[in-house]
Order: structure tokens, then C-alpha cells, then sequence
């Protein structure tokens, strides 16, 4: 039992479970406004799926990702002390994860809908083929951002059970705002990823100029989320969340600079997660006080 409960806290140390923040606040903003005009109305069965369905999804994108990376990340430095490369796991019992990921996943979009479950494996092509886009294109990071994107559009059909412009809308400014940063995440391993043959935009087009991409990429999701706004008939709370997560998005981007990288986990992981709550948290009081 002891040796289990060490493999399951490395293994959650390993894929980073606390930082599923990043996506799921934008699910479950897909949700709330799936909600407010689904005949169905909303079932707490439902949200349990959509967040079981979010939890195996992302575990299985970055368990596969430990798998396929453990001889990049053996090779650089900043990455070689991973479990897989340290010897903390070893790769059965990541896969044997893996698996478990895999079908938490699927039971939770087989529980929610048809179409959920008949478009669950395309999803899975995407989190999980995101692996490989490093080893031979420098988009690897709009592809990043395209998978995490998937989240709102496939909790918004989890409650309605069709397609419509918010969610995916919501899905290309969370693709923007993904790739955006693993941008600016892939700057640290610049000289690494150069010497390896590792595809990535700074080694495109160099740290300075890439770093403009990412604040273009990031200035777009803003634009697209105040069209979210409009298409969706929200009301001024909303527009002052995205004002928050836009003034939270420039801060970030201020903490990095071409030549000095010592503030990117500020950027990366403490500011995402206040941007994808923040917002959240705006969306649910504009629709309960709006009501």
C-alpha cells in the first residue's frame, strides 16, 4: 500500500495535476453558458463528467508526453531531473497510467453524450499526438494550443449536445493564449532544443522576435474574447473579467525579456492560473446576477 501511494503521488507530481487549473476554468465557463440555454437544463452528474472527463484527458496529454520526451528531457538539462529521466518511475507505470487516463476519459464522454463519445478519440489524436510536433514542426505550440482548446468546445456539446459559435470562439482564444505562452516556456530551452534539433518558434525566429509573436498571439485571444462576450449576449461583468485577465496577460508578458528568463514560472504558472479563474469567476457572477 505504501509503495502505491508513493507511485500515485510521483505520478501526480510528474504530470503536474495542480496545474489542470489552466484549461478547466474555461470548460467549465463553457458549461455555465451551455447552460443557461439548454432545454436539458444542467445536471451535477453532468459538470461530475465533464470534470472527470477534463482530469483524464489531461493526465493521459501529459503522462504520454513523459513517455515520448524521456530522452529529450534525459538530454537538457532543466528536464533531466523528471521522474522517468531520474529513475522516480519507470515507463510501465506511466503507461499503466496512461491507460487509466485514457479510459477515464472515454467511460466519462461515453456517460455524458453521443457525440461527446463519438469525438472523443479525435480529441485524444490531438492531446496526445501533441508529443511528436516537436520533432518536426516549429506550430508545435499553436498544436499545444489547439488540443487545450478542445476543452470548452467539448463541454459545451456535453450540455447541449451540438455545436454553436461561443464555444468556439472560447476554443480559438484559449489556443491563442495557450500557444502563446509555451512560447514563452520553450525560451528556457533556446540553446538546448538548437544543439538537439528540437522544433520550436524561438528557434525559428529567435527569442526576441518570438516573444512579439506571443504577444500578438495573446493580444488576438483578448479581441476574441470580448467577441465571446457579444456572441454569447454577455453583460458588463464579463467585459470587466476579461479587462482583469488582459491586465494580468500584460504583466505577464512584462516579467519576460529576450536576455533575462528568471521570471517565467511567475509568468507561466502563477499568473495562467489567475487569468483562467479570474475569468471564470466574472462569467458565473455575470450570469447569476443577470438572471
Amino acid at each position: 500500500m505504501n509503495n502505491l501511494l508513493k507511485s500515485t503521488r510521483l505520478i501526480l507530481q510528474m504530470i503536474k495535476f495542480e496545474h489542470t487549473i489552466f484549461a478547466l476554468p474555461f470548460a467549465l465557463i463553457s458549461v455555465v453558458l451551455a447552460s443557461r440555454s439548454s432545454s436539458h437544463g444542467l445536471h451535477a452528474s453532468s459538470i461530475g463528467y465533464v470534470l472527470l472527463a477534463m482530469v483524464g484527458a489531461r493526465s493521459a496529454a501529459m503522462s504520454f508526453n513523459r513517455l515520448c520526451d524521456a530522452d529529450i528531457d534525459a538530454s537538457n538539462p532543466r528536464t533531466a531531473g523528471r521522474h522517468i529521466p531520474a529513475g522516480l518511475l519507470t515507463k510501465l507505470q506511466v503507461a499503466f497510467f496512461l491507460l487509466a487516463s485514457v479510459t477515464l476519459f472515454e467511460f466519462s464522454a461515453y456517460s455524458l453524450n453521443r457525440l461527446c463519445f463519438a469525438l472523443s478519440p479525435v480529441a485524444l489524436v490531438f492531446l496526445l499526438g501533441y508529443s511528436y510536433t516537436k520533432r518536426f514542426t516549429w506550430l508545435c505550440h499553436l498544436v499545444l494550443g489547439f488540443a487545450i482548446g478542445i476543452a470548452p468546445i467539448g463541454a459545451w456539446m456535453a450540455i447541449r449536445g451540438d455545436l454553436h459559435p461561443v464555444p468556439l470562439l472560447l476554443g480559438l482564444s484559449v489556443m491563442l493564449w495557450i500557444g502563446g505562452f509555451d512560447i514563452i516556456y520553450a525560451l528556457q530551452d533556446y540553446d538546448h532544443d538548437i544543439q538537439n534539433g528540437v522544433f520550436s518558434l524561438p528557434v525559428r525566429l529567435g527569442k526576441p522576435l518570438s516573444l512579439h509573436v506571443s504577444r500578438l498571439m495573446h493580444a488576438l485571444a483578448i479581441c476574441i474574447l470580448v467577441g465571446v462576450g457579444v456572441a454569447a449576449s454577455l453583460h458588463y461583468i464579463y467585459f470587466l473579467g476579461v479587462l482583469v485577465a488582459a491586465a494580468l496577460i500584460v504583466y505577464e508578458q512584462s516579467l519576460v525579456k529576450p536576455d533575462d528568463l528568471r521570471r517565467v514560472d511567475l509568468a507561466f504558472f502563477t499568473l495562467n492560473g489567475w487569468v483562467s479563474v479570474s475569468l471564470f469567476g466574472f462569467v458565473l457572477l455575470d450570469t447569476l446576477i443577470k438572471r
